[in-house]
């Protein structure tokens, strides 16, 4: 079984940036598209970000196109998402996840999910 750790979250004030971080306990994941997916208070999650197993294909929800960057290093089990220029509807909690059917594109999850790393967008 594999497991999700999220971090690198915390407060940061509008047009700030964060780098967060999913680490996994298991290399399993270098075969899996993945994802970062985030859950704001009383809405559904959804998907902001995927990147294919080799990294060289991604995908990127409208909102966040243009200011987060997904990326991976499969050598450390690890995903990245650098967001930039942030705004308070970014305010969330975040979490990873992968696709356990396929490289890419990233259709569902199949991990269990994380803790997650809450970020807070405000002056």
């Amino acid at each position: 079984q594999v497991q999700l750790v999220e971090s690198g979250g915390g407060l940061v004030q509008p047009g700030g940036s964060l780098r967060l971080s999913c680490a996994a306990s298991r290399s399993l994941i270098r075969a899996y598209a993945m994802g970062w997916y985030r859950q704001a208070p009383g809405k559904q999650r959804e998907l902001v970000a995927s990147i294919s197993s080799d990294g060289n294909a991604n995908g990127y929800a409208d909102s966040v196109k243009g200011r987060f960057t997904i990326s991976r290093d499969n050598a450390k089990n690890t995903v990245y998402l650098q967001m930039n220029s942030l705004k308070p509807e970014d305010t969330a909690v975040y979490f990873c996840n992968g696709d356990t059917f396929r490289s890419w594109p990233l259709l569902r999850t199949g991990f269990s999910w994380g803790q997650g790393t809450q970020v807070t967008v405000s002056s």
